[in-house]
């Protein structure tokens, strides 16, 4: 038992021997075979590379083939340009050196014939020469003698034609020219239809009845105090029936005053508060339509691209008198006469029109009174970027500045022709409204007052003055003050009162 058991155990070790023997030589076959596959795939995938390495050797090959032989036809065709270049050069030179040729044998052919004619000068000046000798035997008189005697002669002859055509063309010019500008300006008045507007100081304000006088007054005068106050007119309520006279120098005051009078009738409540209310209302409403009566001109005259501010200065023309005469009634006649009078003399007339509108816009501000209003109506006009050839016939119309452009003589003369005119201007109302004018300015240039009237045809100045600026008793001093300036530095007939008024106003409100 013990023996069969050792002999199966050596068999079994003889087994696993043998079974490790061969697995090891199947192992060894796998090896060798695997080995042989891989080297087998190795070849194969060198080979692939190789012919893939070919394949870019060869295309990359190409490619620089293809770019040498472009490079090539490159060269090829700047070497034919530069043959042709060569070859136009040549040509060139040929034709130079055959110009040169032909030159030199011009100048030889010029020198052989400035030679033969020195020749014959030299002949020709002897035989002059013997002439002049003759000349000289039988006139008795030398060459210079003659020659001066000549001359003279023929000076004086020249001097008496001269001084003839001269007189001619003098007098045919100055008989043309009159009769040309007669005929333009004749002309030019006739195509014009002009109005004479002759501007008043009073404007009568019609009621239905002479109650409404008494609620216009007020309880002890406040309505007209306010209302006086409040425009600077002077309201007239006296005997005259179914009228009102409001009197003051200013235009728009006066209208201002007109249409818060008829608000405040037509409404019926008349008091302080409502007539400030309905005075500041009309104010803006007046301020609207001095700008609409601006655009109207323009484009009545068919003039654009004015500034804002330019037109609300033609509109407040209308407000405004030169010498008696409206002033927007003026500029239009005037802008009218200049695009007649720039048509026949070949200009442009819309230039023309223009500045003949804005001719007088210097007279509308109030502000820098001591400027010509030709200069400052220039200066108003450069700010507000119209053209130099405008600006120059603005200022040069009354010969403040010199004339630049052919505008400013048409304007100069259509300014006079507008003015000129029988009925068109009153001196004496343009220096009442001046005086009174000057009257309000001189008060308003002291310190504390904040507004100024002259009235009663400029025999009252109302000055009044705020309340938190000035005392009663600096009041008293103001008073005194202006009366005195007004005596140093004005001329006016009789006396003027001056009437300072200094008023405290405490506003509150019920809620």
């Amino acid at each position: 038992m013990i023996l069969t058991i050792i002999i199966g155990i050596v068999c079994l070790a003889i087994g696993a021997f043998a079974m490790l023997f061969i697995q090891k030589r199947l192992l060894n076959a796998k090896t060798e075979a695997i080995l042989q596959e891989a080297e087998a795939e190795a070849e194969v995938i060198k080979k692939n590379k190789l012919l893939e390495v070919k394949e870019k050797f060869l295309n990359k090959k190409a490619d620089l083939e293809k770019e040498v032989q472009q490079r090539n036809q490159k060269i090829q065709q700047a070497e034919n340009k530069l043959k042709q270049r060569e070859m136009v050069l040549n040509q060139r030179q040929d034709e130079l050196q055959k110009r040169k040729a032909e030159n030199e044998a011009y100048k030889e052919n010029l020198n052989a014939q400035q030679v033969i004619l020195n020749k014959k000068k030299e002949e020709l000046d002897k035989l002059t020469q013997q002439e002049i000798v003759k000349l000289e035997a039988i006139s008795g008189l030398s060459a210079e003698e003659a020659k001066d005697h000549l001359i003279e002669s023929l000076k004086e002859e020249a001097k008496t034609q001269a001084q003839a055509y001269i007189n001619d063309i003098m007098d045919d010019a100055k008989l043309n020219a009159s009769k040309e500008a007669k005929r333009i300006v004749i002309q030019s008045i006739q195509r014009v239809a002009s109005e004479t507007a002759i501007e008043n100081s009073v404007t009568v304000f019609h009621i239905d009845s002479d109650e409404i006088k008494g609620r216009i007054i007020g309880r002890e005068g406040r309505n007209i105090r306010a209302l006086e106050a409040a425009t600077g007119v002077e309201i007239i309520v006296d005997d005259t029936p179914e009228a009102i006279v409001l009197s003051a120098f200013d235009p728009v005051r006066r209208e201002i005053a007109r249409l818060a009078l008829h608000q405040l009738v037509t409404d019926g409540r008349i008091h302080p508060a409502r007539i400030e209310e309905v005075v500041a209302k009309v104010r803006k409403q007046v301020e609207e339509e001095i700008i609409e009566t601006g655009k109207r001109t323009t484009i009545d005259l068919g003039i654009h691209g004015l500034h804002p501010e330019l037109i609300r200065i033609i509109g407040k023309m209308k407000y405004r008198s030169s010498y008696g005469q409206n002033l927007l009634q003026h500029a239009r006649e005037t802008a009218n006469l200049c695009a007649v009078m720039a048509s026949e003399l070949g200009l442009n007339p819309k230039k023309a029109r223009r500045a003949g509108l804005l001719h007088d816009i210097g007279k509308v501000p109030d502000d820098e009174p001591e400027l010509p209003h030709a200069i400052l109506g220039m200066k108003i006009a450069e700010k507000y970027k119209e053209k130099p050839d405008i600006c120059n016939a603005i200022g040069a119309h009354h010969d403040e500045v010199e004339m630049a452009s052919l505008l400013a003589p048409i304007v100069q003369v259509c300014d006079a022709i507008s003015g000129a005119r029988p009925g068109a201007r009153r001196e004496v109302v343009e220096a009442y409204i001046k005086r009174l004018n000057d009257l309000e300015q001189l008060a308003a240039s002291y310190p504390g007052v904040t507004k100024t009237y002259a009235i009663q045809a400029g025999r009252e100045l109302r000055v009044i003055v705020g309340a938190d600026k000035i005392d009663d008793q600096q009041t008293e001093n103001l008073s005194t003050e202006i009366a005195k300036k007004i005596q140093d530095e004005m001329t006016y007939p009789g006396q003027v009162k001056i009437t300072v008024i200094r008023e405290t106003r405490a506003v509150s409100y019920a809620k």
